[in-house]
C-alpha cells in the first residue's frame, strides 16, 4: 500500500528527552509552538508502504526543484529523536534548505508511535537495539524498514548508491548507528548528534564513516554515558565508545588526533584516519551544549526537556559537510 500527500504541514514534537512524566498539556503546548509560522517546505510529500512485517510505515520525502539532469544524486535518511516524528525533524533540522543548495534528496521516516491514539499518537520511537520504548520492546524491524525505504526512493529517483547517508538525533542517532552496523551495504556514512551505540555484536560488512557530535552539558544522554534525565529508562553506553568502536571496525589507526576549532574554542574534534576504503571517524565535543539539536531554534516549551539549543555550532551543516566528503567509490 502506498499513499502520498503533498504539502503536509509539519508539527513539532519532542526528541526522546528529559522528564519522567510528560504531561499532555506540555506536549500540546510544544506542538502548537512548533507549528506556528513554519510552513511546509515546497515539494515535501508524505507517503507510506507496508513492510514485510505487516506494518504500515510513513515517511516524508523532500526533492529539491533543481537537481542535476542525467546525474545520480545523494540520498540522506534523516532520523528523528524519540518522541519526535519525520515532520518534526524536517522542520527542526533545516536539511531541506541544505538539500536545495547542495542538490540531494532527503527522506524523513517515522518511527512507530508509542501510543495508538491521544496526545502521544505522533510521538514516535526507533528500535536502535537496547533503546527505545515499544519499538525496542516489540523488536520492530526498523532496519528492514529503512532498507526497503532506500529501495523505494531509489526506484523513483536517480540515487547514487555510493552516496546514501543517514543522520540522526538522540534515539535517531542510536538508530543510525544500528544501520551502520547492520546495513553497511547500503549506508555509506552516518552523522549523528546526542546518541550512543546500543546494539550488540556490531559487524558492518563494509567500513562506514562516522561523525558523532555531543554536547558536554547533555543531560539526556550524558557524554560520559549512564542513565540520564530522559524517559528512555536505560543506562546509555558512553557516546565516545561508539566512535572508538567504529574506528576499530573501520581499521583506523589506534591513535587519534584532536584539535580545537580555530573559530570556536568550545568545539574540539577528535579524528581517526586514514581508515579502510577511505573512511573517517570523528567525535566532536561541544562544551556547554545541551541535548537539543545544535544551531537551530526550538520552541520554548521544548527547552525544559532538551535544554536550550547551542547556537554556535550547526549540527545539520556540519553533518552534511562530513557526509558529502565521504562517498563510497
Amino acid at each position: 500500500m502506498e499513499t502520498s500527500n503533498s504539502g503536509h504541514r509539519p508539527s513539532w514534537s519532542v526528541p526522546f528527552v528529559a522528564g519522567a512524566v510528560i504531561a499532555a498539556v506540555t506536549l500540546g503546548a510544544i506542538g502548537s509552538a512548533g507549528a506556528a509560522n513554519r510552513p511546509a517546505p515546497r515539494g515535501a510529500t508524505t507517503s507510506s508502504f507496508t513492510t514485510a512485517d505487516g506494518r504500515t510505515r510513513t515517511f516524508r520525502v523532500y526533492v529539491p526543484r533543481s537537481l542535476p539532469r542525467n546525474q545520480r544524486v545523494p540520498l540522506l535518511v534523516a532520523l528523528h529523536g524519540g518522541l519526535g516524528s519525520g515532520a518534526q525533524f524536517e522542520s527542526n533540522s533545516g536539511f531541506d534548505q541544505l538539500a536545495d543548495v547542495h542538490h540531494f534528496i532527503v527522506v524523513y521516516p517515522d518511527g512507530i508511535p508509542i501510543r495508538s491514539s491521544g496526545v502521544l499518537a505522533n510521538a514516535r520511537v526507533w528500535n536502535g537495539g537496547h533503546c527505545c520504548g515499544p519499538a525496542a520492546r516489540l523488536q520492530v524491524d526498523d532496519v528492514g524498514f529503512i532498507s526497503q525505504l532506500i529501495d523505494w526512493v531509489s526506484q523513483r529517483h536517480s540515487i547514487d548508491p555510493g552516496r546514501v547517508y543517514a543522520a540522526g538525533h538522540s534515539n535517531g542517532a542510536i538508530m543510525a548507528y544500528r544501520l551502520a552496523c547492520e546495513l553497511s551495504d547500503k549506508i555509506v556514512a552516518i552523522g549523528v548528534q546526542a546518541g550512543s551505540l546500543e546494539t550488540d555484536g556490531c559487524r558492518p560488512s563494509r567500513p562506514v564513516s562516522v561523525l558523532h557530535i555531543h554536547g558536554t552539558a547533555d543531560r539526556n544522554i550524558p557524554i560520559e554515558g549512564g542513565r540520564g534525565d530522559g524517559v528512555a529508562g536505560i543506562a546509555f553506553q558512553p557516546p565516545h565508545a561508539a566512535a572508538t568502536t567504529f574506528a576499530q571496525l573501520d581499521g583506523c589507526p589506534t591513535a587519534s588526533s584532536t584539535v580545537t576549532s580555530p573559530t570556536n574554542a568550545d568545539v574540539t574534534i577528535e579524528t581517526w584516519q586514514p581508515c579502510r576504503e577511505g573512511a573517517t571517524v570523528e567525535f566532536v565535543r561541544v562544551a556547554g551544549a545541551s541535548h537539543a539539536w545544535m544551531g537551530h531554534a526550538s520552541p520554548r516549551a521544548a527547552r525544559a526537556l532538551t535544554g536550550a539549543p547551542y547556537m554556535g555550532y550547526d549540527s545539520s551543516a556540519a553533518i552534511w559537510a562530513f557526509l558529502a566528503a565521504h562517498p563510497r567509490h
